[in-house]
This record gives structure tokens, C-alpha cells and sequence, in this order.
């Protein structure tokens, strides 16, 4: 919050300065991951089902949220804050009786959260680089060392791996290329973001998870490692990220 949503992208437009990524809209949109569902559904990209929960709902009508919630979704399902980052407050639901505790998590980080279906699928992700012709990286596979993808596995678990390229066959790749690039465009990004898809090896699905339009810099961070990858080095990468800003700042 105040870093990614959009908030000092408009500090930096009333100054008048350019800045490195997405604008207020984007970076607003894809920090409200409930808000960007809507409209990511609606440029026909795929995604796994979900429920929005507002906090003031669940404390007057939990009987009919949870019904809701058990009549949309299969168990388990897992529950997130709306407009938060680094997988904090989530939880893994395994079964009705779970639903409170986590919602409990989430709404002690917002006042709406998301209830979404848990699938078993592979993490893929991509990153995407420029403003008027974005191109794609390669796409790298998150292979967590705990149960799911959480801030303690992103951040702490000395047993996460991430795999660059990912091993899975090449017609996936370009499908989540492809989802990473149409999903960019759909929300306005500019500059640079990661893309994080599933992808479902028993259907062959690939579905889009979210956009992430300030992706990680640290040395397990996989956008700068996809990006090397790619052919372009980190001190490379940076330099392009500033010369997107200014050239951003210039045309306007």
C-alpha cells in the first residue's frame, strides 16, 4: 500500500516527475485484485472461479456467505486480502468449518478479501517489459518448498526453487507469453510486471492468477532472473526500466 497502488504514482504526476512502472490506473486496478478480475474477465482472459467477501457481509450474514461460498466453490479454496501483496494473510481453507479463521486473516488486512477455488496446478510466470511494445521473458516455474506459495515460502524457505526455463512443454510457454502480454495490455500496464499463471497439467489449462506491477528486486526475486535469462543483465535491466520512464514522461 502507498508503494504499488497507485497512490505515489500520483505524488510523482502532480510533481511532474517520471517514474519507473505503471500508472495510477494500472497500479490501483492491479492492486485490487478483486477489481482487476473484473477486468481481466471482461478482456475474455482465463482465470479460476472466486468470490468477493466484504467484511461488513461477513459480520452480518456469515450463514449466507458461507453458503454462497459452498454453492460457487469446492473445497478447499484459499482467502486473501483484496489490495495486499507478498502473499501476506492468506490461507489455505480445507474444509466449511476452516472459512472463518481465514477469513479472519484476510480482513485483518482489509475490509475485502477474496475467496478463491483451489486447483492443483503449477506456478508459471513471466515477465513483461515496455510501455507502447511490451515484450514477454521467458517463463519460470515457482516449485515452493511448503504446502502453497506464501510470504514465508516466498521470502524466508531456504527450500523454494524456481526453475528458469520452466519444464513444461513448449506449446505452454507461449500460452502464458501470450496471457502475460494480453493481460498487460488489459490493465494498462506500462514500463514493466510480472504475470503469475497456473497451469494445469490433468487439462492442459492455463489460467492467469494475477499482475504484479512492482515485481521483486531481491536475489530470489524471479523478474530481474527472467530477464537474465532472456539475454538481459541486471544492471541492463535497470538502465531500461529508467530509460521506459523518462521516454513515458517525455511523450506526455
Amino acid at each position: 500500500p502507498f508503494g504499488e497502488d497507485g497512490t505515489v504514482q500520483g505524488l510523482f504526476e502532480l510533481a511532474d516527475l517520471p517514474y519507473v512502472g505503471s500508472g495510477v490506473l494500472a497500479s490501483a486496478l492491479a492492486m485490487d485484485k478483486a477489481m482487476a478480475k473484473v477486468v481481466l474477465a471482461q478482456a475474455g482472459l482465463p482465470q479460476a472461479p472466486y468470490l468477493v467477501v466484504h467484511e461488513r457481509a461477513w459480520g452480518t450474514e456469515p450463514e449466507r456467505v458461507a453458503a454462497e461460498v459452498a454453492e460457487r466453490l469446492a473445497y478447499p479454496v484459499f482467502t486473501k486480502p483484496a489490495r495486499l501483496g507478498s502473499s501476506i494473510g492468506i490461507t489455505k481453507v480445507k474444509a466449511p468449518d476452516q472459512l472463518a479463521g481465514g477469513l479472519a486473516a484476510a480482513f485483518a488486512h482489509d475490509a475485502k478479501a477474496l475467496v478463491e477455488q483451489g486447483i492443483a496446478a503449477r506456478e508459471l510466470e513471466c515477465g513483461v517489459l515496455g510501455n507502447d511494445a511490451p515484450e514477454a521473458s521467458v517463463v519460470g516455474e515457482v516449485v515452493p518448498g511448503r504446502e502453497f506459495y506464501d510470504f514465508e515460502a516466498k521470502y524466508l524457505d531456504e527450500s523454494l526453487k524456481l526453475e528458469i526455463p520452466a519444464p513444461v512443454p513448449d506449446e505452454v510457454k507461449a500460452r502464458v507469453r501470450e496471457l502475460s502480454l494480453r493481460a498487460f495490455a488489459a490493465l494498462d500496464c506500462e514500463g514493466f510486471a510480472r504475470v503469475d499463471c497456473f497451469y494445469e497439467e490433468a487439462t492442459g489449462r492455463v489460467l492467469l492468477n494475477e499482475v504484479n506491477t512492482i515485481p521483486g528486486f531481491t536475489p530470489k526475486s524471479m523478474f530481474p532472473m527472467l530477464w537474465a535469462a532472456s539475454g538481459l543483465a541486471y544492471p541492463d535491466l535497470v538502465a531500461r526500466l529508467v530509460d521506459l520512464a523518462v521516454e513515458r514522461h517525455a511523450a506526455r
